[in-house]
């Protein structure tokens, strides 16, 4: 028997090479997610660390979209990219994806984003550490949970933090346009560029409702790193702080992510003409079978 050949001569990637596609998938969403939040939330804590020397609402805006960008690039070709609980939701609502990859896309994005939390601490432990005389504080000038997760403006009631861009209205804004980014009957972009879109379209949402509480769109994104906080330091009141507001950023996205879509389903989609069935036919062929790219930061 030659070298390489049979079981015995299996090389190490053979042997490390996953056999199932759902597996391939799983540990992409995983990738993505811990990519988006080392990247996403490290961009805060550089800003609130340095106390605005190496940045500010400018970079984390924009550092939180590129984390978004790269993370798709990574996973988007194996797993779609969504790296986010409301975005697999709808993909599944709306036929883009089978329900029963629901449940290890996004366990994969919530241990993904924990991971990410757990790896952002490690890295920024010294300055955790030196910022307020070694006490890692909710609120106040020298609050530093809000580098993992989101907290309202004191301002802000409950109600109008579930019905406001918290949540609701810019998931919406966000898988309406993802939507409209993939249509290949719409205008679309050009292959490749997509991310770079969403990664764009990121920007303009934080930048325009990300006053009232940082504009949470990931349930994933928020959830995790809050319990890691928990866990690490800060203690459980980051489940308590701004009037219990933990579960907002988790239910309000996944409420934003299905009105979103069904918004661009009923008003643009539905109402394409119908293509020629030899061009429909073309495009099958030319394009790969993958889910659509979508995420949130």
């Amino acid at each position: 028997m030659q070298p390489g050949k049979g079981r015995k001569g299996k090389s190490l990637k053979q042997r490390l090479v996953l056999k199932s596609s759902l597996a391939k998938e799983t540990i992409s969403e995983f990738l993505g997610t811990f990519i988006m939040i080392v990247l996403g939330c490290g961009s805060v804590a550089q800003a609130i660390l340095s106390r605005g020397h190496f940045g500010g609402i400018i970079t984390i805006n924009v550092g939180f979209a590129m984390a978004v960008v790269m993370a798709i690039y990574v996973t988007g070709g194996v797993s779609g990219g969504h790296i986010n609980p409301a975005v697999s939701l709808a993909m599944c609502l709306f036929g883009r994806m089978k329900w029963f990859k629901f449940p290890f896309y996004v366990g994969a994005q919530f241990l993904g984003a924990f991971a990410g939390a757990a790896t952002l601490f490690g890295i920024y432990y010294d300055g955790l550490m030196s910022f307020a005389g070694g006490k890692l504080l909710i609120v106040g000038e020298n609050a530093t949970a809000h580098i993992f997760a989101t907290y309202p403006a004191p301002y802000l009631s409950l109600t109008n933090a579930f019905a406001d861009q918290v949540s609701v209205v810019a998931t919406m804004f966000l898988l309406m346009i993802v939507f409209a980014i993939f249509d290949s009957r719409n205008l679309g972009v050009p292959r490749g560029l997509e991310p770079i879109a969403i990664g764009l379209l990121i920007i303009v949402i934080s930048s325009s409702l990300g006053l009232n509480s940082g504009c949470a769109m990931n349930p994933a994104r928020d959830l995790s790193p809050r319990l890691f906080t928990a866990l690490a330091g800060w203690g459980f009141e980051v489940f308590t702080a701004g009037n219990n507001f933990w579960w907002i950023p988790v239910v309000g996205p996944l409420v934003g992510a299905v009105i979103g879509g069904l918004i661009y389903v009923l008003v643009i989609e539905i109402h394409h003409p119908n293509p020629d069935p030899d061009f429909e036919t073309e495009q099958s062929e030319d394009k790969p079978d993958k889910y659509e790219l979508s995420v949130i930061m």
